[in-house]
């Protein structure tokens, strides 16, 4: 099969990713193979690609939202030609202190998709057959795609955050993740002030129903009850901690960030304001997303990049050059 190869992670720019010809993966137990239909692109890829993450292998295959249809290794819930998706999350131990007792997001010893195991940037690629989602007709496989990494993590974000219906809320960075993200909020009558570089970004964010849009130096107009951070920058995490009033939290949706700047304890976090992190999602978080998809008709901003584009694609993102989500299609 044909698949993007990462071998030694490098900057973008670079174009580390190598289109090779490679063997196409055999179902193992307790996995399916999956042909792909579409991959998402996410920033997490690029964190893996330039080597943000520490590499866990030689070589892999990146790609952690993968719309397939099952072609091998079929089961009762899963038959031959079930249309499914796969999220970054691909496998956790079960029996750590974690998932016994709710928590599989935080699991000691999970597998990522397209960083610890090969991914979708390819033809094929293997899922564990209880970690693979069920995707509603309504949505086709472009609109799909994003949802399974962007799409999950920015509804936990939300829950994170602890948003309640008609809240005022943050988004700091407007890419793939925030642009689902305000579907939800819009669904559920919250007024949302978007704060975010590019020009571009910022008409969307004006488009998708945003109250107030502004750039990342514009502080919002009003106290905010809650503020998601989308970009990997404790600058940006400042500056939503210094938008929300007393008792609001700021949750940081970033699995790599910078640094965490010093800051003024008095001004910013006193008052009971909180940071608290986002960590990977869970299965639940992932089907109460997709029936909430579902629901809402979510309808992602989507860019097309083919297989052989893979590199490309990743720079545009790295540049924000993209408005809303981009998905590969091998």
């Amino acid at each position: 099969m044909r698949a993007a190869v990462l071998t030694s992670p490098a900057p973008i720019y670079q174009r580390p990713l190598r289109i090779a010809e490679v063997p196409r993966p055999r179902p193992t137990p307790g996995h399916v193979l999956l042909k792909v239909r579409a991959c998402g692109i996410c920033r997490t890829d690029l964190h893996v690609v330039e080597g943000e993450l520490p590499p866990r292998r030689d070589a892999v295959i990146p790609g952690h939202q993968i719309v397939g249809d099952v072609v091998e290794g079929a089961t009762a819930t899963w038959p031959i030609g079930a249309r499914v998706g796969v999220s970054w999350i691909g496998g956790v131990d079960g029996d750590c202190w974690y998932c016994t007792h709710g928590a599989e997001n935080l699991c000691d010893a999970p597998t990522f998709t397209g960083y610890s195991v090969d991914g979708g940037y390819a033809d094929y690629a293997l899922a564990r057959e209880d970690f693979i989602f069920s995707l509603p007709s309504a949505l086709d496989d472009l609109q799909a795609a994003p949802l399974l990494c962007a799409g999950i993590i920015g509804f936990r974000s939300l829950r994170v955050a602890d948003v309640r219906p008609k809240d005022r809320v943050g988004l700091f960075g407007f890419g793939a993740s925030a642009h689902l993200a305000i579907a939800v909020l819009n669904a559920w009558d919250c007024s949302v002030f978007v704060s975010t570089r590019g020009a571009a970004h910022r008409a969307l964010a004006s488009s998708l129903g945003a109250a107030w849009v502004g750039t990342e130096r514009e502080p919002p107009p009003v106290p905010l009850d809650r503020a998601i951070t989308f970009a990997p920058s404790g600058d940006v995490v400042l500056a939503a901690l210094a938008s929300v009033r007393k008792g609001g939290i700021v949750a940081i949706n970033a699995i790599h960030l910078d640094r965490m700047p010093e800051f003024d304890y008095d001004a910013l976090l006193w008052g009971e304001r909180q940071i608290r992190s986002v960590t990977n999602m869970t299965r639940a978080d992932a089907h109460d997303f997709l029936r909430i998809a579902a629901e809402i008709r979510l309808r992602p901003e989507v860019t097309v990049f083919s297989l052989e584009k893979a590199n490309e694609a990743l720079v545009a993102l790295k540049n924000d050059a993209i408005n809303g989500a981009a998905v590969i299609v091998p």
